[in-house]
């Protein structure tokens, strides 16, 4: 598994700041957000002028580019997001699943837009992934497996999220083996209590609240999982936290996964 982190943690300062600290918590890549109003990082309305620089950073760091979230499912945006992704050479590109819980007509306009972004992204030769989210059409592990089961392209995957799936009520360690045939990216954080908010940044950082990240990244381990865990921490940027607060952040969490990998004998 390679270790990464979203760099919406950093989403208050620029995007060398993202990458500098990123790699000096010590992860493999990093996820860049492409998230309105929580960051400025892959901004999609001028990413042609942000290549060169991505790719300096990517390389100057050290750090792998792992995924993009870009969370719109508007078929123009994510065609940008896609194109941009192609040039940078980032394999993977994120998506909020939309809808809402229990409403089964915003759920099957859910699957006809996946199943169209899927094929746009097939087209272009990046994996799609969507994740189950508190409050939207997909948000449980049985609305998850309908999902997959609707979609057949090999462009699109699941992105497992444990804390939205700990928060819709279930046991993330078990419902991991449900859905690990279509996992190609895993968002990685805790959260305390059952939400419906993953609370403050600081308690979402691994190894502060009530998910089992141990058994979970141990059931991905035993499956051969081999992709991205990208550590997803959001907040931090509307709750004014300072860089040394996001760092703390980054490393904590990073020292959890590697001893989780050990634990499981991943690394």
């Amino acid at each position: 598994m390679k270790l990464g982190a979203n760099s919406v943690l950093f989403g208050a300062f620029n995007m060398e700041s993202a990458f500098k600290y990123t790699a000096m918590a010590g992860y493999d890549g990093i996820e860049l957000s492409a998230i309105g109003g929580m960051s400025e990082h892959l901004v999609l309305d001028r990413w042609q002028e942000l290549v060169p620089e991505i790719k300096r950073l990517s390389q100057e760091y050290g750090l792998e580019l792992l995924a993009m979230e870009q969370p719109s499912q508007d078929p123009a945006v994510m065609e940008t997001a896609l194109q941009a992704a192609v040039e940078i050479g980032i394999p993977v590109v994120n998506c909020g699943p939309g809808g809402q819980t229990g409403d089964e007509e915003s759920f099957k306009k859910m699957v006809d837009s996946l199943g169209m972004l899927s094929q746009m992204a097939e087209r272009y030769g990046v994996t799609l992934c969507v994740k189950a989210h508190v409050g939207a059409a997909m948000y449980n592990t049985p609305t998850t497996l309908r999902v997959m089961e609707a979609i057949s392209s090999p462009a699109f995957g699941i992105d497992m999220d444990p804390s939205h799936i700990y928060r819709a009520g279930e046991n993330p360690v078990e419902a991991i083996e449900a859905v690990i045939s279509r996992v190609k990216h895993v968002h990685i954080r805790d959260c305390k209590g059952r939400g419906p908010s993953p609370g403050n940044p600081d308690m979402q950082a691994n190894g502060r609240g009530d998910v089992d990240l141990v058994g979970y990244i141990a059931v991905l381990h035993k499956h051969g999982y081999t992709g991205p865990l990208d550590l997803e921490i959001i907040g931090t940027k509307g709750q004014g936290y300072t860089l040394e607060q996001c760092c703390v952040i980054a490393a904590e969490s990073r020292g959890h996964m590697q001893a989780s990998l050990q634990a499981c004998g991943a690394r």
